[in-house]
């Protein structure tokens, strides 16, 4: 291979990784990394009726009902708070990305609010560190 593909590969490879790693705070360890995960699980599993994640859309001005997908695992701090995501879909197929916000008081984790990110890759722009 010539040095002109092998450069191109290589910016390739680091912007990728950049991507990759711009959801997660790897020094963010421990209690934090730890409760908010657990905080985040058990605000899902408060905020589920009938089988449903429920969540009020302010953007589409709707009560959203959602099917739970996934967890991520990577977190990042903003302002005040320690913010994670979820993955859900509703019974169109509409994929949506939920922030959630967890605070910490007295070494006690919770989620204070939930924020709709995206629906089907379209980003949200939001701001708590203000």
């Amino acid at each position: 291979m010539n040095k002109l593909v092998i450069s191109v590969f290589s910016m390739m490879f680091i912007s990728l990784s950049l991507i990759a790693f711009a959801g997660d705070d790897p020094s963010i360890q421990g209690k934090p990394r730890v409760e908010s995960q657990e905080a985040m699980t058990s605000h899902i599993t408060d905020n589920t009726y009938d089988g449903k994640y429920v969540i009020y859309d302010a953007i589409d001005g709707k009560l959203l009902k959602l099917d739970f997908k996934s967890l991520h695992t990577g977190i990042v701090k903003k302002g005040d708070f320690y913010v994670s995501c979820a993955d859900f879909a509703d019974n169109k197929g509409n994929l949506y990305d939920i922030d959630f916000l967890v605070g910490e008081k007295d070494e006690q984790f919770s989620v204070i609010q939930a924020l709709v990110h995206s629906v089907n890759g379209n980003k949200r722009k939001y701001d708590v560190e203000n």
